[in-house]
């Protein structure tokens, strides 16, 4: 047994192996949790904060913080991951909190690829619950949004072809893009987001570029009885202004990456270089640890970062 700020670590399961954080998760005063970043005010305005804070007051925290102990302050923690998490219990006045607790950080990146829910997945989770008793209302209060939103997402996919469905998974396909392909004929809407994926591009613009350019006889009829419009002279020329708007991102792209990839890979590797030194690293946890995730963030990529709706 080996003691880290006051709790006792088990050694790892098989020899030479080190374990990242200790066996269990520590009981920690909330108050003795102390940011690595600050939390501007706007921060709390934000959606993604609020539905944190609904989940947390109606199912408690799903996810611990992961801490490090500050040296030569027992019983204090730095905030590795989950400033928000801590800032929703600090803001519903729970005193107490289980934390993992890492053994060492220098070189750890947290959360260095987070997996968003896309929206088929959302909806998805979503089914499973109401399937399980759960009732929208107590779905909504947990995520933070309105029933009448729940609904819509429980609703998404009917009316898409599972082709289609198949191909947007784990897409960041907007949930108003399934609401263009469900006017269209299944075989239609498989190329529709066969073109998304293929462009990698999900704005709502490009699906209605795509309804505008689709057949009339790949269209599904309107049960008001309403005309069909996609035809139109400007319904073409929207097409063709999102098109020519592709076409001059891909020619932008084209003409910047090889030096951007040049300069990313020299940066890449004196940053490595630099974060290979144990000083350096401990210096910058200590006075910017801001940089310090931002510097490892550039060194451990493998690629260049690809946005949505942007071309290869």
């Amino acid at each position: 047994m080996k003691q880290v700020n006051g709790i006792q670590k088990e050694g790892g399961d098989r020899p030479g192996l080190k374990s990242a954080f200790l066996r269990d998760c520590a009981r920690v005063l909330v108050d003795d949790l102390l940011p690595l970043k600050k939390v501007q005010p706007i921060v709390k305005n934000s959606q993604k904060y609020q539905q944190i804070l609904a989940s947390v007051r109606a199912v408690g925290l799903v996810e611990p913080p992961a801490v490090s102990p500050v040296a030569r302050q027992a019983g204090k923690y730095f905030i590795l991951d989950g400033h928000l998490r801590v800032e929703a219990l600090k803001d519903l006045g729970i005193r107490e909190v289980n934390c993992m607790v890492a053994t060492d950080d220098d070189t750890y990146t947290y959360n260095k690829r987070v997996n968003r829910l896309s929206p088929v997945q959302d909806h998805k989770m979503i089914v499973r619950a109401v399937e399980r008793g759960v009732s929208t209302e107590r779905i909504a209060e947990t995520l933070g949004l309105s029933p009448l939103t729940i609904q819509h997402r429980f609703r998404l996919l009917n009316g898409i072809c599972p082709d289609a469905v198949a191909l947007l998974a784990d897409k960041p396909c907007p949930a108003k893009n399934f609401d263009v392909l469900r006017r269209m004929k299944p075989i239609r809407q498989i190329e529709a987001a066969e073109l998304m994926v293929c462009q990698n591009n999900f704005t709502g613009a490009f699906a209605l570029a795509i309804l505008s350019a689709t057949p009339p006889d790949q269209l599904v009829p309107d049960p008001k009885g309403g005309g069909n419009e996609t035809g139109s002279v400007e319904s073409m020329a929207r097409m063709e202004r999102e098109l020519a708007a592709l076409q001059a991102q891909n020619h932008a792209v084209e003409d910047t990456y090889g030096p951007d990839v040049l300069h990313l890979t020299v940066v890449k590797g004196y940053l490595a270089s630099l974060l290979s030194r144990a000083a350096i690293v401990r210096w910058l946890a200590k006075h910017r640890p801001e940089y310090l995730r931002e510097f490892q963030n550039i060194a451990e990529l493998t690629e260049l970062p690809v946005e949505s709706g942007q071309p290869h």
